[in-house]
């Protein structure tokens, strides 16, 4: 079936191509008559004209797609940001396109690629670990992008941060102030940076306030193994003389399946052990008391991210950007003090 042109919508409509073009292009100006403009509007919907954004993007050299390379679209993190970076993005005018890459790097690698085959304008990505040389070869290929939620020191990069040490700290610092003193990091095993800065935030907290680390303190779980590594590992340091009286688990991935293993133990929270956590979840909430977590500013990561994509896309030139934004603390019933 012939695709319905531009031409044959100013045959139906009886004006001239260039005045279709002005109405359908929304470049209206008061020299086209309102008659005009319901006549060219009538037509394309009665053709069901669609126009060609492959003809248009090879005039224009654009294609208004935005790529979005997440780490995990099932963690209520990545997919709450996505909806935030698909509403802005759309303000703009660009549609977006959206890849989970699972923390796999082929996947990853594949999902750039493909994108870069589109022809987006600029990319918007939550790089895994070892990704540093696809990045490369998309800055050769000068695409334009931006990084979220974490970054490659080895790659110079607009970036979008939150502050992990100093708000892991925090969190660690509360903890000690509500008198618990063998506190317990549930964190993954990882060299991504945003996640050993939040590692080193919890150390550093400790140490500030003068409390030795022990080796049963930090457990280290494997991304794909999290519920086998978490159950196991408070089985082995719940039954130890170095008991932990307070946990603080760096993902809410990890809290969840955490606080899942805590209520098959029978342990009550906080009476028997605290709880804070990083990020929030839909599945906090049916848990039986509030929970203690980081709230991340996703609104501000979002219109921000897409903000700084539009305009190295429009101008090549932009100097190099490297936005830090300050999470916040919610204090919850799971870390407070042990309750009479």
């Amino acid at each position: 079936m012939k695709r319905v042109s531009i031409k044959d919508v100013a045959l139906k409509a009886g004006v001239s191509i260039a005045s279709v073009s002005y109405v359908l292009n929304n470049k209206i100006n008061s020299r086209i008559p309102q008659e005009t403009i319901d006549k060219v509007k009538l037509a394309a919907e009665e053709l069901n004209y669609r126009p060609n954004n492959i003809a248009k993007s090879l005039k224009t050299q654009r294609t208004h797609i935005i790529g979005l390379v997440v780490a995990d679209i099932a963690n209520p993190y990545f997919s709450q940001l996505a909806r935030i970076i698909e509403d802005e993005a759309n303000q703009l005018g660009y549609t977006l396109l959206i890849g989970s890459s699972d923390e796999n790097v082929e996947k990853f690698e594949a999902l750039i690629n493909m994108f870069a085959d589109r022809q987006a304008d600029g990319l918007i990505i939550a790089p895994v670990e070892n990704s540093e040389k696809c990045l490369l070869k998309l800055q050769k290929q000068k695409i334009p992008f931006v990084l979220i939620d974490r970054y490659i020191p080895e790659i110079e990069a607009d970036s979008i941060q939150i502050n992990n040490h100093d708000i892991s700290q925090k969190v660690t610092e509360h903890l000690i102030k509500e008198g618990f003193k063998n506190i317990l990091l549930v964190a993954y095993k990882t060299e991504l940076q945003h996640l050993l800065e939040r590692t080193q935030g919890f150390v550093n907290g400790l140490k500030k306030h003068q409390l030795q680390i022990n080796d049963n303190q930090i457990l280290l779980v494997d991304k794909d193994y999290i519920d086998r590594d978490i159950y196991k590992g408070l089985d082995t340091t719940l039954n130890t003389s170095q008991r932990p009286d307070a946990v603080f688990f760096t993902s809410n991935k990890l809290a969840v399946s955490g606080l899942k293993k805590l209520t098959q133990l029978g342990l009550n929270i906080p009476n028997d052990i605290a709880v804070a956590a990083f990020d929030e979840t839909e599945a906090y909430e049916l848990f039986p008391i509030p929970l203690t977590f980081v709230k991340q500013p996703l609104l501000n990561i979002g219109t921000i991210a897409v903000q700084m994509l539009h305009k190295k896309i429009n101008t090549k030139t932009t100097p190099l950007q490297n936005v830090i934004l300050h999470a916040e603390l919610h204090i919850g019933i799971s870390s407070k003090k042990r309750l009479p």
